[in-house]
């Protein structure tokens, strides 16, 4: 079912770094992803989405295409299709208790993805499956114990006394919460070598259009499914493993009296999301010190001295946030290519916008220091001090 990709890059590929890691420090030292087989161009969604759901509204339809163009996606992966929905017909029919069915779909799903990201990140980074000393698994879009983290463990063939840890249900911002931890991980453990995985699906949200529930249109015209993987380790091996970023400093915080903007509940027919017309406003008026209480780590003053990978939650945030730090337009670049070619994959969207900015960091002269951030449920932001190796 799933598509694999590396970035491209060969696992024997151990180039000097332009600069030193810092002794300690936590490292990125490969990176992959993997995809559900299924490709939908933006331009399909809306007859396709019309036609699964057995929607004839015209009113609608006409909002659905204005969100499609309105989102700045092109093209997305998912992992609904034309079998499953034959299959289990009831996922489409309103008021239908269907969480069993969404499971049996989503469970084994982001694992397949999981493992296939994971493969073609250890393919890159060139170690063995017996060096990985630590798992940490994130997912919104799977519910069981044990978790996929044990199922994915035993799949790769990782060692039994491997330390696994599992992030479930934190939204967008969870891949950045997923490198903190092994970022922790990684720093504590003198030889560790931590993977971090990312794997979602959109089954558990899938429903007929309704007007009562507007959101579940911007899903639709936004969220994509994939899945993402990451070595993180510090102090890299000369010669045999590749960094290309550091994780230098790492801080999450929350904004009090925020937790209703973004509300997601599950119910016996699925996951319903609410989003608040005031989230990127909320994000807008608290961004500029939480980026600076980052950067006062490396004594930076100036946004436009740092590259940025920020989670594309959707267009208006990157707008506002550009608009609000006075960035200058290819700042966001890496950002919205990934909103382009993916749409929104919820926590794995992040490292989709560090392997573009991976190749970014190559060019000469490149920036040094850079900021990782990312916006979900609670309002939590995340961000993580970066630095380019």
């Amino acid at each position: 079912m799933s598509k694999m990709n590396g970035n491209g890059a060969s696992k024997h590929d151990a180039t000097l770094a332009r600069r030193a890691p810092t002794p300690g420090k936590a490292t990125i030292l490969a990176i992959g992803k993997a995809f559900p087989s299924q490709l939908v161009p933006q331009e399909c969604l809306v007859e396709g989405y019309m036609r699964d759901t057995k929607c004839e509204d015209a009113s609608i339809k006409e909002k659905l295409e204005r969100l499609c163009k309105t989102t700045t996606v092109k093209t997305r992966y998912t992992v609904m299709s034309k079998e499953i929905l034959e299959k289990y017909p009831e996922l489409a029919t309103e008021g239908t208790p269907t969480i069993k069915q969404r499971l049996e779909i989503a469970n084994p799903a982001v694992v397949e993805m999981a493992l296939n990201a994971s493969i073609a990140c250890i393919d890159e980074w060139g170690g063995s499956v017996k060096d990985i000393t630590h798992i940490v698994y994130v997912s919104s879009s799977e519910i069981r114990l044990p978790g996929g983290d044990l199922y994915l463990a035993t799949q790769l063939g990782l060692r039994n006394d491997v330390g696994r840890v599992m992030l479930y249900f934190l939204g967008c911002y969870g891949g950045v919460t997923g490198l903190r931890v092994a970022k922790d991980i990684a720093e504590n453990n003198p030889g560790s070598r931590v993977l971090l995985t990312t794997s979602e699906t959109t089954i558990l949200g899938f429903r007929p259009p309704n007007k009562a529930r507007p959101y579940d249109l911007v899903g639709a015209a936004l969220f994509g499914d994939g899945a993402a993987a990451v070595i993180i380790g510090a102090d890299p091996v000369i010669g045999k493993e590749s960094p290309f970023m550091e994780l230098n400093y790492a801080v999450q915080q929350f904004l009090p009296g925020t937790q209703d903007v973004i509300d997601g509940r599950l119910s016996e027919e699925g996951i319903n999301f609410k989003l608040g017309r005031d989230l990127p406003q909320k994000i807008e008026d608290n961004i500029e010190e939480f980026c600076r209480k980052l950067m006062s780590k490396a004594g930076l003053t100036e946004f436009n001295d740092l590259f940025w990978a920020v989670h594309p939650g959707g267009p208006a945030i990157l707008n506002r946030l550009e608009s609000n730090l006075k960035l200058n337009k290819e700042k966001l670049g890496c950002s919205r290519r990934a909103l382009m070619d993916y749409g929104n994959v919820s926590s794995n969207t992040i490292v989709y916008v560090l392997e573009y900015m991976k190749e970014e960091l190559k060019r000469e002269g490149g920036e040094e220091w850079g900021l990782a951030l990312a916006f979900g449920p609670g309002i939590t932001f995340e961000g993580i001090l970066l630095r380019g190796l």
